[in-house]
């Protein structure tokens, strides 16, 4: 150190040598964008389309139908050998146990029976569908006062379209063109449904989103994507006059995720997202809200396709809702508070 007391409070320079010698801040490399490699891609709700879009092969459903018709075969006659030996040894208890046997063959024979008429509604529903675009194609004013004669007889016992069903009776002998009574019947009986309808697709857009957003556990996002569009679908169905039962909502829901799939409607990105973020602002959030804003997006696509599927008739005087419009619906209100700082 030096004596020199000049020096003692200057500063201390250190020679680093030749500053050429050493690499520039500009040629440093660019960092990577983490937000763009983990973009959200909604892979809970691709999930759930591809695992009930997949067709089995004919193997496969032979081989499920052949062992439910072994185990059935198996357990009825395991059934009557033990009802038959216990009212040899134990007649009170034998019988007993038989009326109890008898009772769930009795509620089984009943659940067919719901199976079979939910898919007879569900097929009379598909021929209104059909029956109306062909009148509306062909401008047979006969087959339009038959389509609408069959959708008041669906509705009969329905109040909420008791309003709607009296002002068609007013209305109806007015009309002479074919596609004037269709739209006739489609405002005054179908207006109700669809925003009944909406409201539930909108529920299960904002369910699936907060659900995937929240919570962390693997497959949990999955099965609570899937719980919730198969709900959706079942109310869908149920409030255009379907009834659909179990397996009427599993075909239902397999019909839809084949078409969705079929038409590439399983991928969702900002431009879809866009009325309800902003421009750009899906790639700033964090992963798994992002993934949940895109499966909640995804949801209202299968929601759309199943109102189409499941309305009596084609949306034509009414408009057809749109997936951006029930996703600013459903997600807009998370972000109001936020837009409304901006």
């Amino acid at each position: 150190m030096s004596d020199d007391p000049n020096c003692r409070n200057g500063p201390v320079l250190i020679e680093l040598g030749d500053a050429d010698e050493g690499p520039s801040p500009a040629e440093a490399p660019a960092i990577p964008d983490l937000d763009d490699q983990a973009a959200p891609q909604g892979q809970a709700m691709a999930t759930v389309a591809a695992l009930t879009a997949r067709q089995p092969s004919m193997l496969a459903r032979w081989f499920w139908r052949l062992l439910v018709a072994l185990i059935g075969t198996i357990a009825s006659i395991s059934a009557w050998n033990f009802a038959a030996g216990l009212v040899a040894t134990n007649p009170v208890l034998g019988w007993a146990v038989s009326g109890l046997i008898a009772a769930f063959v009795l509620v089984m024979v009943l659940i067919a029976i719901k199976e079979i008429a939910a898919f007879s509604r569900l097929a009379q529903i598909d021929s209104l569908h059909h029956a109306a675009a062909q009148a509306r194609a062909d401008e047979d004013l006969t087959a339009a006062r038959e389509v609408s004669g069959k959708l008041v007889a669906l509705y009969r016992s329905r109040d909420d379209t008791r309003w709607g069903r009296e002002r068609l009776a007013e209305r109806e002998a007015e009309v002479f063109d074919a596609p004037a009574l269709l739209d006739l019947t489609e405002r005054e009986l179908l207006a109700q449904l669809d925003s009944a309808a909406r409201r539930e697709v909108e529920a299960a857009a904002r369910q699936v989103a907060t659900v995937t957003a929240l919570v962390p556990l693997a497959f949990a996002d999955v099965a609570a994507a899937f719980g919730a569009n198969l709900r959706m679908i079942r109310r869908v169905a149920e409030i255009y006059g379907g009834r659909s039962g179990t397996l009427g909502t599993w075909r239902l829901t397999r019909a839809v995720m084949a078409h969705l799939v079929a038409t590439g409607a399983v991928a969702v990105g900002d431009d879809m997202l866009e009325p309800v973020l902003g421009g750009g602002l899906l790639g700033k959030l964090s992963r798994r809200f992002g993934e949940g804003l895109v499966n909640g997006a995804l949801t209202a696509r299968v929601g759309v396709a199943t109102m189409e599927v499941c309305r009596p008739l084609p949306f034509s005087a009414l408009e057809r809702p749109s997936a951006r419009g029930i996703v600013r619906g459903a997600l807009g209100g998370l972000f109001r508070s936020e837009t409304a700082e901006r």
